[in-house]
């Protein structure tokens, strides 16, 4: 099917994508390590809750812990061997996670799932469930629960815009397992229900789009280069035109949205019964020796990771896990592997520069850049002050998608998304309420809306031009 251009949406940035460092390197296998570190919290909810003894021999795709209600996800031992330990660590983010250690003993013994054929609806959703997958684009979120959604919907989009810069593993997972990916959207739609199948891929991967082409009942969209092209909000509406209102779930506008990854892992979960322990990111930055795109057993050390990659080229300034915009900083290599872990970037003084901030210029370039059309500045503003409820009413926080466009953006170095998380942590802990809605409009959405010209078109902001000639001049 002939790829078709999707719509614009307003304010987004445009960076650098810095993808030329990996995006050409095939996927690889790491060798599995002496120890993985497996995290109960896998996904987005609630941590998974242990079913194994410390001394319990365990094979590669065993379940090793149960998902802990409707939000959680089951976790599985990603190598064969035994269970060592059971403990507290400090995860990536800084907070104590409970984690299995297992000691490899180098059987490759596996406990596989038997595969499925021809299976219905509900048999696919069970699938999905029992093999533990989450949607790999970054949030985490049980695919279960999107495959099961509580309103009709009538339409799948696979997002394989892969925004973020410098990572790749999206990109040569739909290039060298472009099948597998197009059988598991068929699967995950024939559990939906669904017939209309989307792919939205950005349009520096010329190669991904014309491999989708060959499909006759997937749609490739492509995107402009856009961040946060892939973000869920963004592409339902680029894609089908459609919006999704604050507070309103996907599923509430007849879509469901599902990373090229996650219909990947659904494809071996249904046709081989492999549960979800392990996948593809990436390992890039100037600071690398071998900027690689691996497929990892969840659970691996960094520290494994970067030394399989060469090792470091000169002392990173920082390094990131998952992307630079939306990934977390590590303070350590002494951080593991999981589900969601996208990639794993070491970033030279030059890529990662670390101004001290300066006081708000009230310019209001992080407005102008908000793709939620929220007001950071007040959020930030207020947050420091301690008065969190303010925050949160006047910067409309709970709809942030944390996306870093703001602070990308803003010439004080202000710290923009730290000033939002923690103004959530506040309103969750306290149970603060969501700020109001805005108006629902005539589609029944309630999403900040496009302008648009007399004949229907999008309404190009007056800043683009310039913006788009300052971004090709580097």
């Amino acid at each position: 099917m002939k790829a078709i251009k999707g719509k614009p949406f307003f304010a987004g940035i445009h960076v650098h994508d810095k993808k030329s460092l990996a995006c050409g390197i095939a996927k690889e296998i790491m060798p599995a390590p002496e120890e993985v570190y497996i995290s109960l919290s896998q996904s987005l909810g609630k941590p998974a809750a242990v079913c194994v003894e410390k001394g319990k021999k365990v094979k590669e795709g065993e379940l090793i812990a149960k998902a802990d209600g409707a939000i959680s996800s089951d976790v599985f031992a990603s190598i064969a061997g035994e269970v060592v330990d059971i403990k507290p660590l400090t995860g990536a983010n800084g907070g104590t996670e409970t984690y299995i250690v297992i000691k490899g003993d180098g059987s490759g013994e596996k406990a596989y799932l038997p595969p499925l054929t021809d299976p219905d609806a509900a048999a696919i959703k069970q699938r999905i469930k029992d093999c533990g997958i989450v949607g790999l684009g970054g949030a985490g979120f049980p695919a279960a629960v999107k495959v099961a959604p509580r309103t009709p919907v009538d339409t799948l989009i696979l997002n394989g815009a892969e925004c973020e810069p410098y990572l790749t593993c999206d990109h040569r997972l739909m290039l060298e397992n472009t099948d597998e990916i197009a059988r598991g959207a068929r699967l995950i739609a024939k559990a939906l229900g669904v017939d209309k199948i989307i792919i939205g891929i950005e349009a520096n991967k010329p190669d991904c789009i014309a491999a989708f082409e060959k499909y006759d009942d997937i749609q490739p969209v492509i995107l402009k280069k856009q961040y946060p092209m892939g973000s869920e909000k963004h592409l339902i509406y680029v894609t089908t035109g459609r919006k999704v209102g604050i507070g309103k779930l996907p599923a509430d506008s007849g879509v469901v949205v599902q990373n090229v990854a996650t219909a990947f892992a659904v494809c071996e979960a249904v046709e081989k019964g492999k549960p979800l322990y392990e996948r593809i990111l990436t390992v890039s930055g100037g600071a690398v020796k071998q900027p690689k795109n691996l497929w990892v057993k969840v659970g691996t050390p960094v520290k494994a990771i970067v030394d399989y990659c060469g090792g470091e080229s000169e002392p990173p300034r920082k390094v990131v896990q998952g992307g630079p915009m939306t990934g977390l900083a590590l303070a350590t290599y002494d951080v593991y592997t999981h589900k969601t872990t996208s990639g794993v970037l070491l970033m030279t003084a030059k890529e990662a520069a670390a101004e001290e901030p300066t006081p708000c210029l009230n310019c209001g370039m992080c407005a102008d850049v908000c793709p939620m059309h929220l007001m950071p500045m007040q959020t930030a503003f207020y947050s420091a002050a301690g008065n969190f409820e303010a925050a949160a009413k006047l910067g409309n926080t709970l709809a942030c998608i944390e996306c870093g466009a703001c602070e990308y953006t803003c010439p004080a170095k202000r710290p923009l998304i730290q000033a939002i998380r923690k103004t959530k942590a506040y309103m969750r802990n306290k149970g603060v309420p969501a700020p109001a809605v805005k108006p629902v409009d005539q589609k029944g959405s309630s999403a900040p809306t496009v302008p648009l010209t007399e004949d229907g078109k999008a309404e190009k902001p007056k800043d683009t031009e310039k913006n788009e000639k300052e971004t090709k001049n580097g």
